[in-house]
Formats: C-alpha cells, structure tokens, sequence
C-alpha cells in the first residue's frame, strides 16, 4: 500500500516565543466589552457587502477612502488581502487597522515537546493537517491527567489517535459510517484502545455519548457542531475540554445565539452572513484555485449589472452555485444560460466584451472596498471565541483562549482551553 511508505512530516508551525500570553481569568471578560464597543460602533464599515451593492453607505462619510480604494487594481487588492492592515490607506483606515490590530491579538498557547510519532500516525493525513494536528496537540496542557479522550467529530479519527498514541483511551464520534469504519481499521492497526462510533452529535442521543471522565477535543469542528459540544460537555460535568472552532455561520437558525451573559446583553445582532465575515481569506489557496474563484466573480458581477437592467430593479438577485465546467462557456452563453436559469428576459445582443471587461472592473473595485470590512475579520472572530469562553467561565470553567499554530497554517488557529477544578 502506498501511504506505508509515507515520510515522517515536519515539525509543527510554532509560533514565535515573544507574542502575547493567552487571554485568561479577568482579560477574557475585559476584552470582550473593548471588542463589543469597537464592533457596535462601526457596524456600517463591516455589515455591507460590496459583492451585492453599487454603493455603500460609507462611501458618502468617507469619500476619500473610497475614492482610493475604488482606484487600484484587483492585484493590488489580493496582495493586501490577507493584511489589510499594512495598507497606506486615507483616514479612518490606518486608526481603524491599529485598533482592530490591537483588540484581536491573542497570544501564543504554551507548547509542550510531543514524541514524535511513526510515520503510520500520519497515513492518509495531508500534510497540512497533520502539522495542525501536532500543534494542537502541542498545546494541550491540563492541570489533571487526562483519562480518556473523546474526538468530536472525528473523520477518521487522526486527531484523537495522536493524542492516545501512549496508551489512553479514545472514543471518536463521527457522522459518516464510511468514515467510522476507516477510521477504526487505522485505529485497530495501530493497537490502540479506541473505539469509533457512528454518531450524529446533533441528535438527541449524543448526550448519552459524553460523561464526566471524558477530555472532548475538536479540531475546526463547524458552527453548530462545536457549539454542541460546549453544552452537552457542560452539562456532562466533562472536567476538561479544547475546541478549535471553525466555519461560525453554520448555524441551526438564520440568527446567531449569544451563548454568555455579556454577549446576551449586546446590541450586537449577528446573522449568518456577519458570521461568515471572519472566513473571507484565501491563505491556503493554491494559485488555480483563486483563478477559478476570481474568473466565476468577475462573471457573477458582469451578470449582476446585467440582470439589473433586464429585471429593471436596481437590486442585487443571488444566483445559485454552478458547476466549474460553466466556466468554460463563453461569456455570452453564461449569461443567457443563467439568465434563462433564473427565469429572466432573454439578453438579446449585446457588448458582451465591455460587459465582461465590467466584471472584472468590478471585481477589482470590491476587493479593494472589501479591505475596510476585513479590517474586522478578526475583531468579530475573536469576540464570538470570547462568548463561547465566557459561556464556559459561566460553567464553572477556568479558560484560556490562544493561537496554537501559526496563522499561514490555518487562519483558524485560536483554541480554546477549558478545565474544572
């Protein structure tokens, strides 16, 4: 079998040793009420989405700064992307990046040497992953041992067979049966004391799968998923527990549901698409991959100035998903296949060559404007970690929330740490 001759991957991105410590105790509520004030009161730089709308409301406040922004190119645009705080920007940008810099920065969780494992941990893990996986595990650091592990949401498994590689036991739940069955053949394998068990943890009987002896771990666990498991884990009387949270806006409803006190008494009101702003980053795509995504926006938004003149309505229509092979169409077919998929009047003849060129003109002019909001991509990630880590401080918890590996890794590196005494 191939993957048995896997090399030994490398070392765990850490990061480096003079950023900030972790937030705990006191800090935790302390920043949050900073991160509270700072999102309520500029609401209007990061709640529209220049994907859908001509004009932003802004824009009339800060003419300047749109103005520049509405002036550089898409590659100037997706070279700031990822730190939009760097860019020399008019006034508010650069006092907004140095606040929005200084209320997300969360320091560096204390990482513990791990023995490096055989190479048959790593079967069938990217490489990616697995470093992940080493970092997380790296930051694990509880004041009582550990009795037995539980993998939410496991997939196969990997993350949980890492952490039981010395002999501890290890429950993985996990949704798909193809998964469970792979995962325990990997598990038995290795002669490890695990079991892997079919489990949807969002149904009733998920409850009965957590009990006070167990350490619930979850690596990038989405929205609900995760969510879930702080309760159930709660009310378990679960001692320990490390949730790396991912994807906040796959949520059961429409509307997001502050878990801690000081979240329910905020003004702020997060629906799914506010829940999806701190996910706007590309820092794992491959050069292919942003093509692609750039080729089928700059065709969405050409067919937004067009569907806007055959509907005669000055409003953004969404568009469903459509496959890649689309893409290969010509452009004017695109849009008569879309036109005709959303029921619309048929284009006729048109200029479709200035039509396209004014998609990627677009295209260039909402990723620049798109910098403001990602000013507060992080600000929002953070406060909605620091109510899932209030919500645990409420549960009788001591919490720490921290980075666990470097953000080129993943940009969802904050993990949060939780222990009874």
């Amino acid at each position: 079998m191939a993957a048995a001759i896997i090399r030994a991957p490398p070392p765990p991105a850490r990061l480096p040793v003079s950023s900030p410590e972790p937030l705990h105790g006191a800090p935790l509520r302390q920043r949050f009420a900073e991160l509270d004030a700072f999102l309520v009161a500029h609401q209007p730089l990061w709640r529209e989405a220049p994907f859908t709308r001509l004009a932003l409301d802004w824009e009339r406040d800060h003419a300047e700064l749109a103005r520049w922004l509405r002036g550089r190119s898409l590659e100037q645009a997706e070279a700031a992307h990822n730190q939009p705080a760097r860019l020399g920007a008019p006034a508010p940008f650069p006092a907004l990046a140095a606040q929005a810099a200084a209320l997300s920065t969360v320091g560096v969780l204390p990482a513990k040497l791990t023995a490096r494992l055989p190479a048959q941990f790593s079967v069938d893990v990217p490489g990616r992953k697995w470093q992940q996986i080493e970092a997380f595990a790296a930051s694990l650091s509880f004041h009582q041992p550990v009795q037995h592990w539980l993998d939410w949401c496991s997939g196969k498994g990997h993350l949980g067979r890492h952490l039981a590689h010395a002999g501890t036991p290890l429950t993985c739940l996990e949704y798909d049966a193809a998964l469970v069955v792979d995962g325990q053949r990997l598990s038995q394998r290795l002669a490890l004391d695990a079991q892997h068990l079919e489990q949807d943890v969002l149904a009733a009987s998920a409850a009965a799968r957590l009990h006070a002896t167990h350490t619930p771990v979850a690596l990038h666990a989405c929205g609900e998923l995760h969510l879930r498991l702080l309760r159930l884990a709660s009310h378990a009387g679960c001692r320990q527990l490390a949730v790396a949270p991912c994807c906040y806006n796959r949520i059961a409803g429409d509307r997001y549901v502050s878990l801690s006190q000081p979240a329910q008494a905020s003004s702020l009101r997060l629906d799914r698409d506010d829940l999806g702003l701190p996910l706007l980053e590309t820092v794992t795509a491959g050069a292919r991959v942003r093509r692609l995504r750039d080729h089928s926006m700059a065709r969405r938004l050409a067919f937004d100035l067009l569907q806007r003149q055959l509907r005669g309505v000055d409003d953004y229509l969404p568009t469903p998903s459509l496959p890649t092979a689309w893409l290969h169409k010509p452009f004017a077919d695109w849009c008569r296949d879309l036109a005709a998929l959303k029921q619309l009047p048929a284009p006729g003849e048109r200029d479709w060559a200035a039509l396209e060129a004014a998609g990627w003109q677009r295209l260039a002019e909402v990723r620049n404007l798109e910098l403001v909001r990602g000013l507060f991509r992080r600000p929002l990630e953070v406060w909605l970690l620091l109510d899932r880590a209030l919500y645990l401080e409420e549960q009788g918890y001591r919490v720490q929330l921290g980075q666990f590996c470097d953000y080129q890794l993943t940009p969802r590196n904050l993990l949060l740490l939780a222990e009874r005494d």
